[in-house]
């Protein structure tokens, strides 16, 4: 069995690098939260870190998919790893395990990889699994059950995807999608025959102590090299009407989901479609954060948010059954999350977006993309909005 690892990194120059294995959870299917919440208890007191797949929907609110799965990711995989080390700049602590020669030879190869920008030449050939034409009718159709009032919004994506895959250096594969990201929550996993690449600028939820914070995106625009065409860009962003009303939805959505497990009248909206600038877009994000109810779960508060708003849409069960039968692939881990419980349980989960997947024994490498849907949306300009999230991640992973 390959090493388990997963470097969450924030790209400030702090992040967290857990490897090796005491105990491990991995579920193909997941029916419920059980057997996640077991193992949580029976590791109390570590670190557990994990991924949770969009489709562990099926589970928590009986949204079946039927579409074609080419990566096979599972539903529920999380593990207590051997050693788990804060590392900020060049400085490191261990926080589980003890560190020894080996150990810290490892984390030395890790730097080195994250510094060495002399990064691996690929030829991956990435293909749509959704032609131009059969995407912008199936906004339309999906903009006719607006228009009937049987969902607000949406979040419809495609897949794109290389075959004939072997990547030699996954540390390599990764650092290399990252410097073309520079995202606050990137992630890099990989454990059995699964590699991911995630360059995620979106948080989930964090909880640090007894309060819970939310941070959906919605609403996207692109960069330019040009300072002033730049700053224009940014500003007619922050006061488009139609991708405020995209971010406005889901918080919405997201103030319902977390007021089922808050105490009365904690949630608040801590900022409301704030601009945030990255090495390839502009996005509107907004931050939502409530007070916990006592005694309330993990697997409460999964089960009161996930899937998360912004990868679903409003209302979130319709959405995701619209989803199901207008999409023509498994999500799998694209729009789940990725992240970490401290021996506190406090915990930081991402959302899986601006991300590479592999399965090294199907050599398959798949990168999905989406965007909000409403009664407002161009087909054509949600199209180009796909494009712009996920071209530069795809050419950029083969310069």
């Amino acid at each position: 069995m390959k090493q388990t690892v997963a470097y969450l990194n924030s790209n400030d120059g702090s992040s967290i690098l857990a490897f090796g294995e005491q105990d491990r959870l991995r579920i193909e299917k997941a029916t419920s939260l059980t057997q996640l919440e077991d193992f949580f208890k029976r590791n109390e007191g570590l670190f557990r870190f994990g991924c949770l797949s969009y489709d562990l929907k099926q589970g928590l609110h009986d949204v079946v998919s039927f579409n074609p799965d080419a990566i096979e990711f599972p539903d529920i995989c999380f593990w207590v790893p051997e050693f788990v080390v804060r590392m900020d700049q060049e400085n490191f602590e261990f926080l589980q395990g003890e560190k020894n020669e080996e150990r810290l030879e490892f984390i030395n190869t890790v730097l080195e990889e994250e510094t060495n920008t002399n990064f691996h030449q690929h030829d991956f050939h990435f293909q749509p699994q959704l032609s131009e034409e059969a995407y912008l009718e199936k906004v339309r159709i999906l903009q006719e059950h607006i228009q009937r009032g049987d969902i607000y919004e949406v979040n419809f994506c495609q897949e794109y995807r290389a075959e004939n895959v072997a990547i030699r250096n996954v540390w390599d594969a990764y650092f290399k999608l990252n410097h073309l990201t520079q995202a606050p929550h990137s992630a890099f996993v990989a454990f059995d025959e699964f590699a991911v690449f995630c360059g995620s600028p979106e948080r989930f939820l964090r909880k640090k102590e007894n309060r819970l914070i939310s941070q959906p995106i919605k609403g996207t625009a692109r960069r330019s090299a040009d300072p002033n065409e730049d700053e224009m860009l940014k500003r007619s962003l922050e006061k488009d009407p139609k991708e405020r009303s995209e971010n406005v939805m889901i918080v919405d959505l997201v103030r319902n989901d977390l007021s089922r497990v808050a105490a009365k009248d904690s949630v608040v909206v801590d900022e409301l479609c704030g601009v945030y600038t990255y090495e390839t877009v502009h996005q509107l994000i907004s931050t939502i954060s409530c007070e916990l109810r006592a005694g309330v779960s993990f697997s409460d508060i999964m089960n009161a948010t996930f899937p998360m708003g912004s990868m679903t849409g409003a209302p979130k069960r319709r959405a995701m059954e619209l989803i199901e039968s207008n999409e023509n692939f498994k999500r799998g881990l694209y729009s789940g999350s990725i992240g970490y419980l401290d021996p506190q349980g406090n915990f930081d989960f991402n959302v899986v977006i601006r991300t590479l997947i592999y399965n090294s024994e199907k050599n398959v490498l798949s990168c999905s993309v989406g965007s909000a849907i409403t009664i407002q949306s161009d087909p054509e300009k949600e199209y180009e909005e796909c494009l712009i999230k996920v071209r530069r991640i795809m050419e950029g992973i083969n310069e």
